[in-house]
């Protein structure tokens, strides 16, 4: 979060709690915009805290969405929207559902998804609370399926509606009420997957507890170990995930240059208020939308 630091030139006389000797008149003038300036930092802090997409690391890149396309997006929007508190916006006719460093972007399904989040590449995308019995209270009240439950670690794990899996991890010191913290992928080789994300998209290799992790701005990819190869990702309720790109034609064409084979190549979408966007695969199959343009929203 970005810290906004007063200037205390009007205010000098205020040190350790005491205020030097003035005249009312000088005091009020000193309390009315000491108060004017705590008014402005509250609202930066606040829009700090609602602001969705962290700044690009040297690559130009950051965590941007997960795009869920299901049977009934207002079972999602329940949850979301009213019990995390997500902010509807829209690119074009496209909505999204905007939380602390992710979108969550929703669109109804054409078919019948071919499976939950779970059974494909990416297990689950988790997030940060304040509160883990809070979280819990919640997610009970929603009767939703827990699939893991740890008090020792205060994490917990819920199936969303249509298996989208979704985790929850208490950070005490959370100044919002929920925050974006990491895509989960399951593989049967972390390293090189890592060592793909690293070098893709300029992340930073990193460990969180045994998993190995890309770290990326506004949150990591960590990597799970899989017995086995998953589904890929595309035409499951979780069908991608995304990741916002400055100069994201230059960067296609990098990309293109180094041989990486588009699912679809690099296009703006004027029906999307001008969204620009391409579609790669990871080697195990995600699907991985490349934004430019959620942060206007």
């Amino acid at each position: 979060m970005t810290l906004l630091y007063l200037n205390r030139g009007h205010c000098s006389a205020v040190r350790a709690g005491k205020m030097r000797s003035q005249s009312p008149a000088a005091n009020t003038t000193c309390d009315t915009v000491s108060l004017m300036r705590w008014l402005c930092l509250l609202a930066a802090t606040a829009a700090c805290a609602s602001a969705q997409l962290a700044a690009p690391n040297e690559s130009g890149v950051s965590i941007g969405h997960v795009h869920l396309v299901v049977s009934d997006p207002d079972a999602q929007r329940k949850l979301f929207v009213d019990m995390l508190g997500a902010e509807i916006t829209h690119a074009g006719p496209l909505e999204m559902w905007k939380l602390p460093g992710v979108f969550v972007i929703i669109q109804k399904a054409r078919t019948e998804p071919s499976g939950g989040s779970d059974g494909s590449t990416v297990n689950h995308f988790g997030f940060l609370v304040p509160s883990y019995s809070g979280i819990k209270a919640k997610l009970a009240a929603a009767n939703l399926e827990v699939v893991m439950d740890r008090p020792e670690t205060k994490q917990i794990t819920v199936n969303f509606p249509e298996k989208v899996r979704v985790e929850f991890s208490e950070d005490a010191k959370l100044k919002v009420p929920v925050a974006f913290h990491h895509i989960h992928i399951a593989t049967t080789d972390p390293e090189s997957l890592r060592a793909w994300y690293v070098k893709m998209f300029g992340g930073t290799a990193g460990k969180r507890n045994n998993f190995l992790a890309a770290m990326i701005p506004g949150g990591e990819v960590d990597f799970l170990k899989a017995d086995a190869a998953l589904a890929p990702t595309k035409g499951r309720a979780l069908d991608h995930i995304g990741f916002e790109v400055t100069g994201l034609e230059a960067f296609c064409k990098k990309l293109q240059a180094d041989g990486m084979a588009f699912d679809m190549t690099y296009r703006v979408i004027p029906q999307l208020d001008g969204l620009k966007i391409a579609f790669i695969l990871d080697p195990v199959g995600t699907r991985i939308e490349l934004t430019e343009g959620l942060t206007a929203h």
